[in-house]
């Protein structure tokens, strides 16, 4: 009864900038529990190797659909030829991001909205696309990527760090829009982990010291870290569970 509760098998998934990095480790999370993924990014080419190699190393079955999840008239269009093709996702996972770094008063204005853009209007651009065809059926799961930077500033990030905010207050609002239609939308916040985005921060010495000194854990997070609370989000066990977000930081945002 409890492993039924956790069960994702045969649910259609689609994660977006999931041919790499975090975005290809959730989705491969999915796919090795019998789940059906759909790959996204914007290089066609680079999808299809990812959704062979995905397909050949997991048994399951992956598509890909590329296209720019920043252009709301061409997410609207992808997503109702993902329908078309594959069927109405069981769970979106809000994947897709972008980090620039830079002094606040060298920052650009056009640096800014790349920004945003990706990290918080693309989440909306999907949901949104997909909302009305889920609530039709009276289901869903929306998982949306956060950051410890939902909730802590740091230098260099600001932009970044106001746009896994609102991606929080986002979520929160779609909860309170979605849930009647038993949809369930969360947040999950990574802290530090040893991503593709990351690299030349866990590759610099000083900045490893400090991760290391600042989360509890004491160490980075690795990537099939996060899969567990995924797994949760997108099943069963988390029916009544809509608006929350949960930090996967190694206890960072706990302590000061």
């Amino acid at each position: 009864m409890s492993d039924a509760l956790f069960d994702v098998a045969g649910k259609l998934a689609l994660i977006t900038g999931s041919s790499r990095g975090l975005g290809a480790e959730l989705a491969r999370g999915l796919a090795e529990r019998g789940a059906q993924v759909i790959l996204h990014g914007r290089d066609p080419d680079k999808l299809a190797g990812a959704a062979e190699r995905l397909a050949g190393e997991t048994g399951a079955e992956v598509a890909y659909v590329a296209f720019d999840v920043t252009d709301a008239a061409a997410v609207k269009q992808a997503i109702a030829e993902v329908i078309t093709a594959h069927g109405l996702p069981d769970i979106l996972v809000n994947n897709a991001g972008l980090q620039k770094r830079a002094p606040f008063a060298e920052f650009q204005p056009a640096e800014w909205d790349a920004v945003v853009a990706t990290n918080l209007s693309s989440a909306f651009y999907v949901a949104n696309a997909l909302a009305g065809p889920m609530s039709e059926r009276g289901s869903g799961k929306i998982v949306n990527l956060g950051s410890v930077q939902s909730k802590l500033a740091r230098e260099t990030i600001a932009p970044y760090s106001a746009s896994k905010g609102g991606v929080a207050m986002l979520t929160q609002g779609m909860a309170a829009d979605l849930a009647r239609y038993n949809i369930q939308v969360n947040c999950i916040s990574p802290g530090y982990f040893q991503t593709d985005m990351n690299t030349a921060l866990w590759q610099d010495a000083d900045f490893d010291a400090w991760i290391k000194k600042r989360t509890p854990a004491a160490r980075w997070g690795q990537l099939d870290e996060l899969i567990g609370t995924l797994i949760y989000l997108c099943s069963d066990a988390s029916n009544f569970v809509s608006g929350q977000n949960i930090f996967v930081d190694g206890g960072m945002t706990s302590v000061v």
